[in-house]
């Protein structure tokens, strides 16, 4: 088996360069120019850039939800192509994605324990009694009460969604997670608490984590590894810790320099 959990050669993805009503040639977009990256098993790996950046492209294209123009990648050690022509379902067994508003990610009308009931059953295939014992599992490791599951998304706050989010995720038992910004729509205080239990779980379940953020503290936080992405292309990577302290790239210098410190008033 290989030590990366995520493999990613040569990947392109373009937008338009068709024809407009017109008949003129549309301009083409490159949204990730020839990306070349590597997730190992157990790392948390951040991606950090602007809007716009490819951030959130990158993640899409890894979990099926657009297809790569060129380019190669292997999940979990199945080729990309081999998944999608397999289909969603063992996309999902694979590889799974935890969006960036919880609340919205989850089904309005149905209870908490009626979306993690889902996955259990299409995906893991499961019977009544296996999902049941199931979901009380995921509730528990997500650190959610049992009454959770009788409830609807609206009863809870946006951490508490994000939690659930989580518990959602790892039903399909796929070992590998697309966090696209999970935290930026919560307070700083539950920020915390969720980064806290997303690393309890890595290391419990031996997850492996694509972690997309803006936010350079929160990726400096979580992060084993960081890849800088600037126009579609990763200009820099490396681990958390050096990339700060010593970034190399200009663009990268500009990021860090850019972010709000909190600094101690200078005392007369």
């Amino acid at each position: 088996m290989s030590e990366n959990a995520v493999e990613m050669r040569d990947l392109l993805k373009t937008f338009g360069g068709g024809r407009s009503l017109f008949g003129r040639k549309a301009s083409e977009v490159r949204a990730v120019k020839g990306i070349s990256l590597d997730l190992k098993r157990g790392e948390t790996l951040g991606i950090v850039g602007e809007s716009g950046s490819g951030k959130s492209t990158l993640a899409r294209m890894l979990v099926g939800l657009e297809a790569p123009t060129s380019g190669t990648m292997q999940i979990d050690g199945k080729p990309w192509a081999e998944l999608a022509a397999t289909g969603s379902r063992a996309f999902g067994r694979t590889i799974q994605y935890v969006f960036q508003d919880p609340v919205a990610s989850l089904n309005p009308r149905k209870t908490i324990g009626d979306i993690l009931d889902v996955p259990l059953r299409l995906l893991c295939g499961y019977d009544a009694s296996k999902r049941a014992r199931r979901k009380k599992e995921l509730v528990d490791a997500v650190q959610m009460p049992l009454d959770t599951l009788e409830r609807f998304p609206h009863e809870f706050s946006g951490g508490q969604a994000q939690r659930i989010a989580i518990a959602r995720a790892l039903a399909a038992e796929a070992r590998i997670l697309v966090l696209d910004e999970p935290v930026s729509a919560l307070d700083v205080s539950v920020q915390a608490q969720v980064l806290l239990l997303l690393q309890q779980l890595r290391d419990d379940l031996g997850l492996s984590y694509l972690f997309i953020s803006h936010d350079l503290a929160v990726v400096e936080s979580i992060s084993d590894r960081v890849a800088v992405m600037y126009l579609g292309e990763v200009v820099e990577v490396g681990p958390a810790a050096r990339l700060f302290a010593a970034p190399q790239h200009d663009y990268t210098r500009a990021l860090i320099s850019s972010a709000p410190r909190l600094t101690s008033p200078d005392i007369a």
